[in-house]
Order: C-alpha cells, then structure tokens, then sequence
C-alpha cells in the first residue's frame, strides 16, 4: 500500500471534530508520520493501535505540531517496552518541548533522536530538507522512494525555496493559513501564496487552516494560482499512490 491518511488538517487549535497537523505517509508496509500535533494521536491510534510506526518526522517545536508526539511516547513506552526505539527526526527545540510536557518517560529513551537538518534518508525515502520562513526553525520536507514522492512544507511563509519541494512531487502539502488576496505574514502563507509556492508539483493539498476558516474558499484561490489537482486536507481523507 502506498497512501497518505490526513490525521490533522487545522492551525493553532484543533476544530470541534478536527485536529491539528498530522499525516501518515504509508509505502510497502514502511509507516511515517509527518507531525502530530493536538489530537492528532487518536486518528493514528486508529491505523496504528499501539503507536506501532517506523518513524516519526517533527517539521517544527510549535505544539500544534508536535505536542501528540508526547502521547505517543507514552503509548509506546506502555504498549510495546520491548520495542525498539523509533525514530524520531525533529528539529531543534522540540525535544524541550516534548521533554517539558513529560520526563518521564525521558522522550530519547521512546525515541532514538535524529536532526532533522541532517537526515537524508528514513526507510524507503530518500530526504531532502529545505528550512522556510516561520516564527521557530521549521524544515520543509520531500520525501522520494521509487514512484512517489511526497512534500510537505510544515508551517511556511511565501519562499522561492518552496520550488526545491514542489518540483515533480506527486503530492504537495503546504501551509495555507490564510485566505484573501494580499500577503498576511512572512511567516505563514495565504492559500493563493501557496498555490503560487507549489508549481511544479502535480498536486496540491492545502492544510493548516485557521479554525473556521471556509475550505472551499481556499481551495478555490489555490486553484487561480495553481494549474493542478487543488483539494483540502480533511480528517481521514486517503490520497493514494
């Protein structure tokens, strides 16, 4: 199987019904998740019961990000203490962050802690990492393994850095906080900045949406900006490959 499962699609805080940022990108039987932020942890406890992944990959400290990655240290630490660590590719920061909210566990004996920065390759994918404009250091990542290859730009404002993401994948998934024709921030993007940030790629998923936000409103300026495929990440959508 070859998919990605959308856990989490809202920025800041999770949507009555929703969740923050999270994917899991599935390919051969080989599991990776791409952040996992405010209840993103139950929506993969439904593919995965016990936590039981191949990696996990931490775009960036903010907690929308990164916070049910604390809940699935516990899984793991309880549900399989025999197990392996997985591993853990995150940037600086996030570890802190992760520590804060429980030591106990100590997160790096769950995880076997890697920088993200230095990663190029995680189970089948060849990694590339591009660092993108936010508030804290955020990565940008593409992951490629033989006929498919997946991009996701975590939290980003407009970037000319975006191209080195979105050439050629298969799926782009990008920062699109915002809606409205003129630029908002420098640190996170309008759906038609990021429509604009993902040429080249042959599909567009918009994700991070600011809480209440219409989704087809978004999609819609992606689509002016975007000559591709354009939809909305949406808890439990599976894009297939």
């Amino acid at each position: 199987m070859r998919s990605l499962t959308v856990l989490g699609s809202c920025g800041a805080w999770p949507e009555a019904g929703r969740a923050c940022a999270g994917f899991l990108l599935e390919y051969d039987g080989f599991r990776v998740v791409l952040d996992l932020g405010y209840a993103a942890l139950p929506r993969l406890l439904e593919h995965c019961p016990q936590g039981e992944v191949d990696a996990v990959v931490v775009t960036h400290q903010h907690p929308d990000h990164c916070v049910d990655v604390s809940g699935l240290a516990r899984v793991r630490y309880y549900e399989a203490p025999d197990a392996p660590p997985v591993p853990l590719h995150c940037t600086p920061g996030t570890l802190d962050v992760l520590r804060a909210l429980e030591p106990n566990p100590d997160p790096a004996e769950v995880f076997a802690v890697h920088d993200l920065a230095s990663t190029n390759r995680i189970g089948p994918f060849d990694v590339l990492t591009v660092e993108l404009p936010h508030y804290k250091t955020n990565l940008g990542i593409r992951l490629t393994a033989p006929g498919v290859t997946v991009a996701y730009t975590g939290d980003s404002g407009p970037s000319p850095d975006l191209r080195r993401l979105a050439e050629g994948a298969d799926l782009f998934i990008s920062d699109a906080t915002y809606q409205g024709g003129a630029p908002t921030s420098a640190y996170l993007m309008t759906a038609a900045e990021a429509g604009r940030g993902a040429r080249g790629a042959r599909r567009l998923m918009l994700t991070h949406f600011w809480p209440g936000s219409d989704r087809a409103v978004s999609v819609r300026e992606a689509q002016a900006e975007f000559d591709g495929e354009v939809i909305a990440a949406d808890e439990g959508l599976v894009v297939s490959f």
